[in-house]
C-alpha cells in the first residue's frame, strides 16, 4: 500500500478511536454565603413547621385565622422544594434553585386538580451574595410580563425575601407601601401537611 494511503488510514483511525468529549455540566459556583443558606434548610428536609402572620398590612388578614405550614417537602443537591400550606390550600410551592450565579426562587401554583395557575412560577434571582441567614430575590422579567399580563401591575416591583435562623424562618414579601411577613418556629416539628396539588 502506498505510504501516502496508510499516512491516511492512521489519521482516520486515530480520529475514529478518539471519543468525542461533551461539554461538561455547568458548576453552581454559589457564593459560601449562599451555599450555608442552602444547607440549612435542606437540614429540615422532610420536615414541617407551623407558621404565623406577623406583619400588620390589612392585606393579610385571610391568612391570620388560618393555620400556616411549610413543608421541606423535597430536597437534592440543586433544588429545594418547600409547600407552604394555608388551611386547606395546598396551592402554593416554594422551589428554591442553585444555578450558575446564585439562588433562584420561584412560586409553583397549582389549582386543585393539579393543572397550573395562569400565574405560577414567578420569582426572581440574587442579585448579591446576601448572607447565611438572609437571601432577597427581587422579580424577573419573565415575571414582571406575568403580573401585567393578568393584571397584576400593583406587584411589578416585588422583592422576595427569606430569612433562617436555628429557631426561625421566615418568608417576606415587600415592595411600595407593602410588607407581608410569616415566621415559622423551627423548634417545634408539626405533624406533615397532605401533598401539595400537582405533587401527590
Amino acid at each position: 500500500m502506498p505510504p501516502i494511503l496508510l499516512t491516511r488510514f492512521g489519521l482516520l483511525s486515530l480520529f475514529i478511536a478518539t471519543p468525542v468529549l461533551a461539554n461538561p455540566a455547568p458548576e453552581h459556583s454559589l457564593a459560601k454565603e449562599q451555599d450555608s443558606f442552602f444547607t440549612q434548610l435542606a437540614a429540615h428536609c422532610g420536615k414541617a413547621f407551623a407558621g404565623k402572620v406577623v406583619s400588620k398590612d390589612g392585606a393579610d388578614a385571610a391568612f391570620r385565622d388560618k393555620s400556616l405550614v411549610m413543608h421541606v417537602r423535597e430536597c437534592s443537591d440543586t433544588e429545594l422544594k418547600i409547600p407552604f400550606h394555608v388551611g386547606d390550600d395546598h396551592s402554593r410551592t416554594w422551589v428554591i434553585t442553585k444555578t450558575t450565579q446564585g439562588l433562584r426562587l420561584k412560586h409553583d401554583h397549582r389549582h386543585q386538580d393539579g393543572t397550573e395557575d395562569k400565574v405560577t412560577m414567578y420569582g426572581g434571582d440574587t442579585m448579591t451574595a446576601g448572607t447565611s441567614q438572609k437571601q432577597s430575590f427581587p422579580i424577573d422579567q419573565e415575571s414582571i410580563a406575568n403580573f401585567i399580563q393578568n393584571g397584576l401591575n400593583q406587584s411589578v416591583t416585588n422583592v422576595w425575601h427569606m430569612e433562617v435562623t436555628p429557631s426561625t424562618f421566615s418568608y417576606l414579601l415587600t415592595r411600595a407601601n407593602r410588607h407581608f411577613q410569616v415566621d415559622f418556629d423551627l423548634s417545634q416539628p408539626q405533624p406533615l401537611p397532605p401533598a401539595p396539588w400537582g405533587h401527590e
